[in-house]
């Protein structure tokens, strides 16, 4: 089961629909304009939305926080309806996303499968972890890194007793298994917390160094490291889309879903590529990109990380239908 398992019968009727009375979904983002996220799900949103509508139905950004400040917020803000649709980290409300959270792990997500079609294939046994909404798209990160101020890591041991800034409770599991000390906080609050030394690290997507500028603050960077990723979710209120005319459903089911998670995905990947190309260019930087063996070492670290979350979730369905 997709996202919306109507996309193929509303692109039909979007194509016969009348036209729409003007509508203008508000879009809030917690982030800046340049980042990752306005290109690859606001803007092509609308986009989409006002191909498909005539410039009827139509999306606007409401970046840096400006229907209120805080990521941790953003479901909620949709729930409420101080926004129509909001995207955020399932991580830093890590009890309502359970079983959507397994898709971090290290090794879930198949070689050749993106995390967004992983979700979308899950959405049988994750659907009850999004009350008050209507899912818009679901994608993960490109693999998290090692992301460290004044600490080179090329092994375990390496991070004993490291505090290491993490998105959420599967995050958290990864770090512990390393012997790492995992301290949860959003990503706006990242760049202080290493300028200052109130962690040492931080275990995400490279895709920050671009997004949240984090190689200003950071020097060392390991990479291939089995750290699993992030998961990220857009949500429209459910008041929202129940407001919609039923030619406006039609279009906003025909525009999200598992594609516009995709679109996501690519993107963050590309951001990451970037970020990384950019800052192995800095010389006070330390990159290490870990041999096979040395990889083999992290990974027998965390070996059972996967198991044992999935069991404290009940989550086996849907690491299944993950991994289908």
């Amino acid at each position: 089961m997709t996202l919306r398992t109507t996309f193929i019968g509303a692109a039909v009727a979007v194509a016969a629909a009348a036209p729409l009375a003007a509508q203008e979904l508000k879009f809030a983002n917690f982030t800046p304009p340049f980042h990752t996220v306005n290109a690859s799900v606001i803007e092509k949103l609308n986009a989409d939305l006002s191909a498909a509508t005539g410039g009827s139905l139509t999306v606007r950004g409401y970046h840096g926080g400006e229907l209120g400040a805080g990521p941790v917020e953003q479901y909620v803000r949709a729930v409420q309806g101080v926004a129509d649709i909001t995207w955020g980290l399932p991580g830093y409300t890590s009890q309502q996303f359970e079983k959507t959270m397994i898709v971090e792990l290290p090794g879930v997500v198949p070689e050749g499968k993106s995390g967004a079609d992983a979700l979308c294939d899950a959405m049988d046994e994750i659907s009850g972890e999004f009350p008050g909404t209507v899912p818009v798209a679901l994608w993960t990160s490109e693999p998290n890194i090692m992301i460290m101020k004044d600490k080179v890591v090329r092994t375990p041991a390496d991070l004993a007793g490291l505090k290491i800034r993490v998105a959420g409770a599967t995050a958290g599991k990864v770090a512990e298994a390393l012997g790492a000390t995992p301290v949860q906080m959003p990503i706006n609050q990242v760049y202080n917390s290493l300028q200052t030394g109130l962690i040492d690290g931080v275990f995400t997507g490279s895709s920050t160094l671009n997004d949240f500028k984090l190689d200003e603050v950071a020097d060392a960077f390991t990479i291939g490291a089995p750290l699993g990723r992030l998961a990220f979710f857009a949500v429209m209120g459910q008041n929202a889309y129940n407001g919609l005319s039923d030619e406006a459903k039609a279009a906003f089911d025909a525009a999200s879903g598992c594609a516009l998670g995709n679109n996501a995905e690519t993107a963050w990947n590309v951001t990451g590529e970037e970020g990384v190309a950019r800052a192995r260019q800095d010389s006070k930087n330390t990159f290490v990109d870990l041999t096979p063996e040395e990889t083999q070492a992290f990974a027998d670290a965390v070996s059972g990380v996967v198991a044992e979350y999935v069991a404290s979730v009940g989550g086996e369905a849907a690491l299944a239908a993950m991994q289908n």
